[in-house]
């Protein structure tokens, strides 16, 4: 899974068994090790969830995907799910979830055996 965060916009892609593992364990967490000190993002199926949301807490970012919505993405051609989750007066976070394509171009030193067929080049 991939993580990208740029001002108040959180974003994570997920290849194909990053996707199976989210919707048969009911989520999926990575780990980045800085030398002593970690930092978790992991994405989480919630039942009772009404809209996407996140939280961070203790060196984790946790994503919440209301269960049907998760199940629905994970089973079909949606590419992406999204939630602007309101802070505090004016501010909000955004949170966009997608599949993670293949590049239309190859990259060295990445593995992209796992990703997505990207619809762009699907004749491949």
């Amino acid at each position: 899974m991939k993580i990208r965060i740029r001002g108040n916009s959180l974003r994570l892609r997920l290849m194909q068994s990053e996707v199976e593992a989210f919707t048969d364990d009911g989520g999926y967490k990575e780990t980045i090790d800085f030398g002593g000190t970690q930092l978790i993002y992991a994405i989480y199926l919630k039942p009772e969830a009404e809209c996407i949301y996140a939280e961070f807490k203790q060196n984790k970012i946790s994503v919440y995907v209301p269960e049907p919505i998760g199940r629905r993405w994970a089973n079909s051609d949606i590419i992406g799910m999204e939630n602007q989750q309101h802070l505090y007066g004016e501010k909000f976070l955004r949170i966009l979830i997608e599949k993670d394509f293949k590049c239309l171009a190859e990259r060295q030193h990445e593995d992209q055996s796992d990703a997505f067929q990207n619809p762009v080049n699907s004749s491949c």
